[in-house]
């Protein structure tokens, strides 16, 4: 049993001190939002992410998993301090650290033991270098700083940190080494490998890792966009380079682009940390930009439906989220999709499982929500699929047909084969495939 303190109770931070407390440990997290601690206090869980309800409920019951958000106390006993605090892209796309450099300073006048201080958020090649500095400014007594980035998938984190593929720990300390490998034990009891290395290659490992992923997307769209003008099928394709071990099948299916709150800013602010140390990462430059024209690549097809012209249209939305099983909505395409809408005169309703909260507080009542599938659907002049939850993928296309104006359907994920819609007698765009044609 470990004594940890997670600052920060963001999606990274809840699951990090909820998975660290199943194993048996004293965890308490600390977070500045008031609101928020309270409500956790009271076993009220603030993200939605599957599993992670059961053991957050299981574990503050057990006395394990407690909130603060008093530093001072929530550190007092702990040997391990967890910093899984928010690096958003600053104005020109680095990372800005000055939450976690700002928590550092703190911690270096408050600590009066030895603690192991861990970067667990995302962060630049050299942040372990400044959260050392800046704890050093003020601190009395001995630390580590050590990397120890994250891999979770959202929808998935929860099984991600139980069972991990494997574990980053960079670090030259060989106190806090043994203390780290100790605390990770009972999660690589099947033989995955914990990886030590130097603090600065465990920092790039993590960003190497999610640009390599989102070049592969964006690679995979390129492709669709061009299977669109030369007559091939992208699902064919797909298929026959997967099955080629040196690529793989994971991260090939095309679709309107990534979002979320890792590949776009860790691209982002790796091709910065680039132009700081003189090196331009031009696949990097290129994954951008292609990104950004992916997740609005089906509006000029809507358009053109149309005869150029949207408004007064009613389109309706299937999924919000940037990827299903989760209701994070950063730079999630549907957003983008919506805002190409509204401005050319289109309205919108929508229906996500989860993320409808999460865009109603940034949008308003600038389009409406609906409480199912097939209600959104009422009128509708078209539907757009943005997002692909398990409950589209096999729904009533008779219902579907009955409740919209015309049987038309936008498919940004490529839900459904070309075949079965022709039968069924829909117009259906989708990505890197045939259109086709009622």
């Amino acid at each position: 049993m470990t004594n940890i303190a997670v600052v920060g109770t963001g999606y990274v931070g809840l699951v990090t001190g909820t998975c660290f407390a199943e194993t048996g440990n004293n965890v308490i997290c600390i977070d500045i939002d008031a609101n928020k601690v309270a409500k956790m206090q009271n076993g009220e869980i603030p993200i939605y992410e599957p599993e992670l309800d059961v053991l957050f409920e299981r574990n503050i019951k057990a006395g394990r998993l407690t909130f603060t958000t008093n530093l001072s106390e929530g550190i007092k006993d702990a040997e391990i301090i967890f910093l899984a605090l928010p690096t958003p892209p600053g104005e020109d796309g680095s990372a800005d650290l000055s939450y976690i450099l700002g928590v550092a300073k703190e911690l270096g006048v408050i600590m009066t033991d030895y603690k192991v201080i861990v970067d667990k958020s995302t962060v630049p090649v050299g942040t372990a270098e400044k959260v050392t500095n800046a704890i050093k400014e003020h601190a009395k007594v001995e630390f580590a700083v050590v990397s120890n980035p994250e891999f979770l998938r959202e929808g998935f984190a929860v099984s991600d940190f139980m069972k991990p593929d494997r574990v980053v720990i960079g670090t030259s300390d060989e106190r806090a080494r043994k203390i780290m490998e100790s605390l990770y034990k009972p999660f690589v009891r099947q033989g995955n490998p914990i990886y030590f290395m130097d603090e600065k290659s465990a920092e790039l490992t993590k960003y190497a890792a999610n640009a390599f992923l989102a070049t592969k997307i964006t690679f995979m769209n390129e492709i669709a966009n061009f299977c669109e003008l030369v007559g091939a099928d992208v699902d064919k394709v797909r298929i026959g380079i997967g099955s080629d071990n040196r690529i793989g099948k994971r991260f090939l299916f095309p679709g309107i682009g990534y979002g979320g709150s890792c590949f776009p800013k860790d691209v982002q602010a790796l091709a910065k940390s680039g132009i700081e140390n003189n090196y331009d990462f031009k696949i990097l430059n290129a994954v951008m930009e292609v990104n950004q024209d992916q997740k609005t690549k089906l509006f000029p097809k809507m358009k053109n439906f149309f005869r150029g012209d949207l408004s007064g249209k009613h389109i309706a939305i299937w999924g919000l989220a940037f990827k299903p099983d989760t209701d994070d909505i950063r730079e999630a395409p549907a957003l983008y999709m919506i805002e190409e809408l509204l401005q050319a005169g289109a309205t919108v309703s929508a229906y996500d499982p989860e993320a409808m909260p999460n865009v109603q507080r940034i949008l308003g009542d600038k389009i409406t929500f609906a409480g199912d599938e097939y209600s959104v659907l009422n009128e509708a002049d078209a539907l757009l699929i943005c997002t692909e939850w398990s409950i589209f993928r096999n729904p009533n296309f008779t219902e579907m047909r009955t409740r919209l104006k015309d049987a038309v359907i936008f498919d940004g994920r490529n839900l459904y084969e070309t075949d079965e819609m022709n039968e069924k007698g829909f117009y259906y765009s989708s990505i890197g495939r045939n259109l086709v044609k009622k």
